[in-house]
């Protein structure tokens, strides 16, 4: 009974001797060798990792290299927190990477874009909401789910938002109000819900009214299309036409304008030279007279043609006549 412990266990292995220290040895090393690999962790570019110890919240780390207790006393949970997520209403993109992305079941997608609005007509909307998750220890820990509370939210607003429109700004002229209040009141929601998402932007995709009234719609919207058309013709034949009929008036304004002007200038010039050969005269009437009748005499006589000048008391005058066969006599 006194036989040691190494003593019955070699005798028992017909081996070499146990050595209780180097087993010991050989299990430290081998539990050194794994709390040394689960003690380094490494965060992906683009994710925050989230460190829980015993389950419990301990800290945010950035992309890298880092360390954390091992053993499973520390556990981390990567969160993409620059990536753009999306979720899809009334219709589905195949391959999601997401399970919330959209509604797998035909008859949720037929319930989600089927709407009312605010004139009690029916209307057929699909939307896309992108989001990003910005604070990942809300989103880990605050909801439950929060990507399908994130859903809930989403159809809620845009119900609310198209239910105080009227048809005709839901399907035309109301697409981009209707994505701002959306954006605005959604980013309101899931800030009070404290759900670690911001809302980025919110899309309408497909709107239109139900399936039996379609064509009718689009008969509508075909005349009001021809309206306008019609409208912007006669506006640019408009802008065409006016500007250059007053460009013609005003061309004929100045002409008329330069023509005016002209003729007070011919006008005071000849005025100023009246006055001027009146002061002249004035000065000397006699020889004014003669300086005007040989003026007067020296520019008419040239326009005579053929002409001949004899003195008042010659009785002949037809020898003279062939003196100058081309120019007369004188």
């Amino acid at each position: 009974m006194n036989e040691s412990f190494e003593d019955l266990f070699s005798r028992r292995s017909n081996g070499p001797p146990f050595s209780p220290s180097l087993f010991f040895w050989g299990i430290g090393g081998i539990l050194f060798i794994v709390g040394l690999f689960s003690a380094f962790y490494s965060v992906p570019a683009e994710s925050n990792g989230v460190v829980l110890r015993f389950g419990k919240f301990i800290k945010t780390e950035d992309p890298g290299l880092h360390i954390k207790m091992p053993f499973g006393i520390d556990q981390v949970s990567i969160i993409q927190v620059t990536r753009v997520l999306k979720q899809e209403f009334g219709f589905g993109t195949s391959g999601a990477s997401s399970q919330t992305q959209y509604a797998t079941n035909p008859d949720e997608q037929r319930q989600e874009r089927n709407m009312v609005t605010g004139d009690l007509n029916a209307a057929i909307v699909e939307w896309v909401i992108q989001f990003k998750i910005n604070d990942p220890k809300q989103y880990l820990f605050k909801v439950k789910d929060p990507a399908e509370t994130l859903r809930d939210l989403s159809e809620a607003v845009m119900r609310t938002v198209v239910g105080d429109r009227t048809v005709d700004e839901v399907i035309t002229i109301g697409r981009q109000g209707i994505e701002a209040e959306v954006k605005d009141l959604l980013s309101q929601a899931v800030s009070d819900y404290e759900l670690g998402l911001t809302i980025d932007q919110v899309q309408l995709k497909n709107v239109n009214p139900p399936l039996p009234v379609q064509p009718s719609f689009n008969e509508v919207n075909q005349a009001q299309q021809e309206r306008e058309q019609l409208i912007n013709e006669a506006n640019g034949e408009y802008n065409g036409a006016v500007p250059r009929a007053r460009g013609e008036a005003d061309q004929k304004i100045q002409a008329a304008e330069g023509y005016a002007l002209k003729r007070v200038n011919e006008a005071e010039g000849d005025v100023a030279r009246f006055n001027a050969m009146l002061e002249q005269y004035s000065k000397a009437k006699e020889v004014t007279k003669q300086r005007i009748y040989l003026e007067t005499m020296r520019e008419t006589i040239p326009l005579l043609g053929k002409k001949i000048v004899i003195d008042a008391d010659a009785k002949q005058i037809l020898p003279l006549l062939q003196l100058d066969t081309k120019g007369g006599a004188r």
